[in-house]
């Protein structure tokens, strides 16, 4: 039987005092917007009061020039990546889009660019692109998220890029990161990999697993703010067999000689761009300190078990109300958030946020998405959603059943 220490730690959320919170809000939203960590208010204020307006351009040399390298060996940490292989700086699309035209224009005999059916619109909006523009135009197939990667007939030796996100924005599901990476590299193909929805809530092992490339967001599990700066991962044994598409003034050998001729840095700083944005990274970095100091494997651990009740409450309370499970059931196959399924959807989330101040969030046209944050939501919230979600179903609350066409809960 479990001891009550070891209940404690994942019912009642170990880290949770280390964040702002409203006790009156439930907050199940982190897949999408992280808390704010109490320290990265008190981080901001010394970049702000102390560096910025003391040091002004000196800052520059008292450290934030190493931001991007320094943030980024951190997220190593969390990902099973050596140091000198991340750079944080640009946004997601823009970390994408990178390593994408890298990948790409590495193999220009390949005409085949593959991805998962449903994945996330910025993905698949990039490599449509991508392949328009090439001449003639490339190739763009999909596979499914429950298709076997050992046989994806779609995945052969034209294929330049196979991009796939690790944990699915809409199912919540892992798609397994070491097996399709081992199927691209079968087939001669590079992988690129989406984290968004899975860095700082699973574990993974991107040297072991050999991993091409990586981008992912820093605004959900590593809750580094809003709008806050991507990250990209390339395996150290390919840094000088790709070109940034962007070879901005940062991913220079020497920036400060101002030559006018580029040459690129032997670094992961070449797939650098511009400026680094040093107020957004001395935010994120106060999420990252803290993911680090919690360890992604006891966070992992607490997210696997808060779903797990989760489903299990599901099945005893919601299933013959008309809910449906969208995400996988077993651990190996999910990331930290669940899905639900229901054909009034919309109505109950609005009904949630507005009556009960529970704040999950929809996605069309059915989904109801529930995040779960191995850092700081407790079981006791859990069981507040699913007393509301029983009452609005039973006495019949939920009135605004479709969305309007722009609609952001």
């Amino acid at each position: 039987m479990e001891d009550q220490s070891a209940r404690n730690s994942w019912e009642a959320a170990p880290y949770r005092d280390r964040f702002v919170i409203d006790e009156d809000l439930i907050y199940l939203d982190g897949n999408s917007l992280g808390r704010l960590p109490k320290a990265a208010a008190a981080r901001m204020a010394e970049v702000i009061t102390k560096q910025w307006g003391s040091r002004l351009i000196r800052g520059w040399n008292d450290g934030w020039l190493d931001l991007p390298r320094r943030i980024g060996d951190k997220i190593g940490h969390l990902v099973g990546a050596a140091s000198g292989q991340i750079h944080v700086g640009d946004s997601t699309s823009v970390q994408l889009f990178k390593l994408a035209r890298a990948a790409i224009d590495a193999q220009p005999t390949r005409r085949r660019i593959v991805t998962q059916r449903g994945n996330f619109p910025t993905d698949r909006y990039l490599v449509d692109r991508i392949a328009a523009d090439r001449s003639p135009p490339m190739e763009v197939v999909t596979v499914s998220e429950d298709a076997d990667p050992d046989r994806a007939p779609e995945i052969d030796s034209n294929t330049a890029l196979v991009l796939l996100s690790h944990v699915d924005y809409r199912s919540g599901r892992r798609w397994d990161m070491e097996r399709w990476t081992q199927r691209a590299h079968q087939a001669g193909a590079l992988v690129l990999w989406d984290v968004s929805h899975s860095v700082g809530a699973v574990p993974m092992e991107l040297d072991r697993w050999e991993v091409d490339l990586v981008a992912g967001c820093s605004y959900k599990y590593l809750n580094g703010g809003p709008g806050a700066p991507a990250f990209l991962y390339v395996r150290r044994a390919l840094h000088h067999r790709l070109s940034n598409p962007i070879a901005g003034w940062f991913s220079a050998a020497r920036p400060f000689e101002f030559g006018e001729e580029y040459e690129p840095s032997a670094s992961i700083d070449r797939f650098a761009a511009g400026t680094p944005p040093v107020l957004a990274l001395a935010a994120m970095e106060a999420g990252i300190d803290l993911a680090i100091e919690a360890g992604i494997e006891a966070t992992a651990e607490r997210s696997r078990r808060l779903t797990e009740y989760l489903i299990e409450q599901f099945d005893r309370r919601l299933a013959s109300r008309g809910f449906s499970l969208a995400t996988p059931r077993p651990w190996s196959q999910r990331g930290s958030h669940i899905s639900l399924a229901h054909s009034r959807a919309w109505g109950i989330v609005r009904c949630l946020i507005d009556r009960y101040r529970v704040l999950p969030d929809f996605r069309p046209p059915n989904l109801l998405r529930l995040g779960v944050s191995g850092l700081y939501t407790s079981r006791q919230e859990i069981d507040t959603m699913l007393d509301a979600c029983v009452e609005i179903i039973d006495l019949g609350l939920d009135r605004d059943s479709q969305p309007p066409t722009d609609a952001v809960p």
